[in-house]
């Protein structure tokens, strides 16, 4: 059964290459528009993986992290954030949050695929 990543971005061009992406390579992909609307999908369903980005609206990256965080079903989930943000102070926070990793926009679908199959296979 193919695992599910929930990809959180307002950007839809983003979304839908990410999307692309993980399809391409066997995954199913639940996308979300904001980190509100990450929460409340993550909420309806459970998924292997969530990637998401940090600046947007209504709650961005760290807040949705440190929220699902929270949640018995997200306390070990591999949370990969995949935003412009570069910065070792923002990847700081990420770790903090509880993000297992980052990956730095404009991504390369293929090394995309690559750190998914490593944590989550």
């Amino acid at each position: 059964m193919a695992k599910t990543i929930l990809a959180v971005d307002d950007s839809s061009s983003l979304r839908q290459m990410v999307a692309f992406s993980l399809k391409a390579a066997g995954y199913h992909v639940v996308e979300a528009v904001d980190g509100q609307d990450g929460l409340d999908k993550a909420k309806l369903q459970s998924v292997d993986l969530v990637l998401t980005d940090q600046n947007m609206p209504r709650m961005d990256g760290l807040a949705l992290i440190k929220t699902l965080r929270t949640l018995p079903a997200y306390a070990k989930t591999p949370i990969l954030m995949l935003t412009t943000e570069s910065s070792d102070e923002m990847k700081a926070k990420g770790r903090a949050a509880g993000a297992n990793g980052w990956l730095v926009k404009p991504f390369d679908p293929q090394r995309l695929i690559e750190v998914v199959k490593k944590v989550i296979g």
